[in-house]
């Protein structure tokens, strides 16, 4: 029936009661179009057409669709990246991203200001992160090109690295306590809790290249230890992880005299954006936690809750379960604390011990297979000690006692192995003997004492003891932060593509800024009841494209005709591009 409607379109019958009709003729399968009627009560074929055999209908309808239904283009259709590039976009505006940063850096010359450099590059970073030397092609194929005044042979790495030079670290404060001050007032961030972190980045540059002082060998949180890499602190919001202040360092530096070496300025832009804001909390990680740290913050009009290093109060640890008290109808279910005020780095601190049970079931988990790992590996390593001993083993390099020792303290390295394991190598005939023992004690001690444990302490002596724990808990929203930062399809900090200190600190500051965008947009969402994961926004975002077909103007006097249409969109991806109005940026 599809073929006859599409074959017919040209003629006036009534085609919604036309049917094709099979005749066999000589053995050979022929095709007719007809139309059937009532005549006096009786059906009688009023309209009949022949169309041929199977082969000749096919044929027929695809030409007279190619020349005749559907004009062809006069070159290919451009397609567009739209949905997520138009969505950042439109938040950098209300930002005014190009204009704060054009206040702070002045550029030379004509041509495009750093700000719009900058703009591009931290849109880029969201979506789809590239080098310097391909930002230009990918901007030539988003709706940026019609919204942004640059053009993508301008956006060439030299161009990119000369306006990175007008960017200095004083430039960078300025723009980011502007544009956070304006930020807060525009989207009505909640800064009653604040939470603050550090973290590092492995990178790829020389050893030898000492023009980064910046990139240094150090405790590498992602287990590149071969590698060197920069730090980055973040001040966050609770309020969907939006970030409100960030600090490069060296990577070689720890934590705790980070946080000391920032209190002033933590506090110079907590001031800044929290007036009228009555009652500031910061909360930090126990990696921070030092003497002058919080003699320092006790210093500040602001408030605090941190955690602290269990096994450094095995007191509390010890405290009977019967004593802790459940936290069920708080809205914490599993969750039970002990409450008391303690001595804390010379202050009295109300300190709150939580036990949690799935916690406990979580650790317990991880602990039962690294044993298990060990178990198997000292059980091998015994049996082939035992083969060397019995002569059953003799070509290759024999085993030694210095290289068993290394082996096993290797293996008990991680955390608790070494209390849980007692190993014992000896030297027999020449060759190393190993004998191994699992303390069954140690491990029902730390199921007692710490599995499941948490030990919080604060200045809010005030606060119920829910209220604290749900406090720390909001601290999980920076480690989403950084997990942002280091996904390599989106932000993507690493790799860098920069060697200098003043490079790296703006390649720093546009991912920063990116995840300031990205958080906005996961948060606007939030608010419009859409609860979407930033990955799962951008990847949504990211496939609603325009798409743009020229035909030849047959009816135009010769005029070309331009069609634009959006790609097909799921019904996610409809809602989310009626709630984002993005039909704004459609080429019309």
């Amino acid at each position: 029936m599809s073929l006859a409607l599409d074959l017919m379109t040209p003629i006036v019958y009534d085609l919604l009661m036309a049917s094709i009709t099979k005749k066999i003729i000589r053995g050979r399968t022929y095709y007719y179009a007809r139309q059937c009627k009532r005549v006096n009560g009786k059906p009688k074929i009023v309209w009949q057409k022949y169309l041929g055999r199977l082969e000749d209908i096919i044929t027929a309808v695809t030409e007279h669709r190619e020349a005749h239904l559907i004009p062809q283009p006069q070159r290919e259709g451009i397609v567009t990246d739209l949905g997520a590039v138009a969505a950042l976009y439109d938040l950098a505006s209300r930002l005014d991203l190009v204009s704060i940063i054009d206040k702070h850096v002045k550029k030379r010359g004509s041509g495009p200001s750093v700000g719009t450099y900058l703009l591009v590059a931290v849109i880029n970073r969201c979506v789809d992160p590239r080098s310097k030397a391909k930002v230009g092609e990918w901007f030539s194929k988003t709706v940026l090109r019609r919204l942004v005044n640059i053009e993508s042979r301008q956006l060439t790495s030299q161009r990119y690295w000369d306006n990175m030079d007008r960017v200095s670290p004083e430039a960078i404060a300025s723009i980011e306590a502007d544009l956070t001050a304006l930020m807060v007032k525009k989207f009505g961030l909640d800064l009653h809790r604040l939470l603050f972190d550090a973290t590092n980045f492995f990178t790829f540059i020389d050893t030898f290249n000492e023009k980064s002082t910046r990139a240094q060998r150090g405790k590498n949180k992602e287990g590149r230890a071969s590698l060197r890499i920069v730090g980055l602190a973040l001040l966050v919001t609770a309020d969907f992880h939006v970030p409100l202040f960030h600090h490069t360092y060296p990577g070689n530096q720890t934590d705790a005299p980070t946080f000391a070496s920032l209190t002033d300025a933590l506090v110079a832009r907590c001031k800044r954006l929290t007036t009228g804001v009555e009652h500031v909390t910061v909360i930090f990680d126990k990696g921070n936690n030092s003497k002058d740290n919080l003699d320092a913050v006790a210093a500040t009009p602001y408030h605090f809750v941190g955690s602290l290093v269990p096994t450094q109060h095995r007191d509390l640890l010890k405290v009977p379960r019967e004593q802790f008290r459940s936290l069920d109808q708080d809205g914490l279910p599993g969750v039970s604390a002990y409450r008391m005020t303690k001595m804390v780095f010379g202050h009295n601190r109300t300190v709150v011990v939580t036990y949690n049970e799935n916690l406990f079931v979580a650790q317990t988990k991880t602990l039962c297979r690294e044993i298990g790992k060990r178990q198997q590996w000292l059980r091998e390593l015994v049996a082939q000690l035992e083969r060397w001993q019995r002569g059953e083993i003799r070509s290759g390099r024999g085993p030694t006692l210095a290289a068993t020792q290394k082996k096993v303290n290797k293996w008990l390295k991680a955390r608790h192995m070494k209390d849980l394991f007692t190993v014992n190598i000896t030297e027999r005939d020449g060759l190393p003997a190993i004998s191994y023992r699992f303390n069954q004690e140690v491990w029902e001690e730390l199921q007692v004492t710490l599995l499941g444990k948490t030990i919080l302490f604060t200045d809010n002596d005030n606060w119920a003891a829910a209220q604290i724990v749900r406090a720390y808990r909001a601290s999980y929203h920076v480690e989403d932060a950084f997990r942002e930062m280091k996904d390599p399809h989106h932000i993507a900090l690493r790799p860098q593509y920069h060697w200098t200190d003043q490079k790296v600190r703006v390649h720093v500051f546009t991912c920063v800024v990116a995840l300031m965008l990205l958080s906005l947009l996961q948060r606007e969402l939030h608010m419009k009841g859409i609860d979407l994961s930033i990955r799962r926004v951008v990847d949504l975002l990211g496939d609603i494209r325009e798409m743009t077909m020229i035909f030849p103007g047959e009816n135009t006097g010769g005029k070309p005709t331009i069609r634009t249409s959006l790609s097909a969109l799921s019904p996610e991806q409809r809602e989310l591009y009626a709630v984002l109005d993005l039909d704004r940026y459609v080429a019309r």
